[in-house]
């Protein structure tokens, strides 16, 4: 079997990772800040491992502003919702996956204004000087995918972010497609607001995410609830992280959160992303010698994820990927990607396209073979599903 929808989930996870989920049920399966006993302790200990090992990958200058969530949708509802208010102006590029217009569309009906700025080269980059011109006087928060789940292209959110900072306004990162595999720098950056799920790049489990917040943002909550901390006070506790963490946190997931950005930080983020670079390399170079597919990951970008999606004629991409699977054992992702307003921006819109996304354990002979088995479909070989 070949996995190839990591842009989707990272399959498998490293083997430290399973370990530490393994050994945190059978001995540290507290309620983290709900007691003083020995195992609520070492639950609440693990918690804030996490929290600082994030915070140093993402050059965070205080662990606490490190807000752990459900997903990465969560964390952006939470970015969006907790800041945009009626007669606010939204900057957003085309290539923003559901997570981010659903709850934008959701809040324009109160009154905030989008406006989309859509690629002017065949690279798929938002130029930052098209953002600057669209700036008005009600503009408060640029938002930005650092790389779109379709074509895998990242933005330059260095520029964006001096833009930001040059007109007083607020930048959010969608990080879902480059965190642990790309590297990123709050600081350097000047990203106020950072969202990211935690079992893709980062090889946790599912069901983590994390939001970023900065010194210069204030977000009002969207839920309130018990914290383990101030628990006299009936109003939610002002203090990060307790303001945005109500409930029982997902512990078992941010355990196998710690330990993939542990393994991350042992094998090193360079190999991994140049792992990541070669693979998508291949795939581009060996697709593109079969004239019936159409490929809408550019091939001269310089500054891509592991991310290519394509198509074959006379198929629809839900065909191909039901022949990868049934007929080759190979595992992609077809359709829309939750990403209907990129595929309107690529033409690929309504049927969308067959996506391959490689991850850290596929290997170059598994890439060969995937350029294979879709060469015999172009070809319309003889296959026996």
């Amino acid at each position: 079997m070949i996995y190839l929808d990591n842009a989707a989930t990272s399959w498998p996870k490293p083997e430290t990772v399973y370990q530490a989920i393994s050994n945190f049920l059978k001995e540290k399966g507290g309620n983290p800040g709900r007691g003083s006993h020995s195992m609520a302790s070492a639950a609440m200990e693990i918690i804030e491992e996490t929290r600082n090992l994030i915070s140093g990958f993402i050059n965070s200058p205080d662990p606490n502003r490190i807000i752990f969530t459900l997903n990465c949708t969560d964390a952006l509802n939470l970015a969006l919702k907790g800041l945009l208010r009626s007669g606010d102006h939204v900057i957003i590029s085309p290539f923003e996956h559901n997570s981010v217009i659903r709850p934008l569309n959701k809040l324009s009906r109160t009154g905030v204004e989008i406006s989309k700025i859509y690629p002017t080269n065949d690279k798929g980059i938002v130029s930052p000087e098209n953002i600057k011109k669209a700036i008005k006087k009600n503009t408060k928060l640029i938002v930005i995918t650092h790389a779109s789940n379709v074509t895998g292209v990242i933005q330059p959110i260095e520029e964006y972010g001096k833009i930001a900072r040059t007109n007083d306004l607020i930048l959010l990162v969608d990080a879902a497609q480059t965190i642990g595999k790309y590297p990123i720098d709050v600081q350097k950056s000047s990203i106020d607001l950072l969202a990211f799920s935690g079992h893709k790049g980062l090889f946790g489990p599912p069901g983590t995410g994390i939001l970023y917040i900065g010194e210069r943002v204030d977000l009002d909550t969207i839920r309130e609830g018990g914290t383990g901390s101030q628990s006299e006070v009936e109003e939610q506790p002002s203090i990060l992280p307790d303001r945005y963490e109500s409930g029982t946190p997902n512990t078992l997931g941010i355990c196998g959160l710690g330990a993939g950005v542990k393994f991350i930080l042992s094998e090193g983020l360079e190999k991994i992303k140049m792992h990541g670079q070669h693979l998508i390399r291949k795939l581009i170079e060996g697709l593109s010698n079969i004239n019936t597919i159409s490929i809408y990951t550019p091939k001269k970008s310089s500054d891509i994820v592991p991310i290519l999606s394509f198509n074959i004629k006379g198929y629809t991409p839900g065909e191909v990927g039901i022949i990868l699977d049934q007929a080759f054992d190979i595992k992609v992702r077809a359709g829309l990607h939750c990403a209907a307003l990129a595929h309107k921006a690529l033409g690929t819109y309504p049927q969308g396209t067959v996506r391959l996304s490689p991850g850290y354990f596929n290997t170059s002979d598994e890439i060969d073979s995937t350029i294979m088995a879709i060469e015999k479909i172009a070809k319309n070989s003889s296959i026996n599903c």
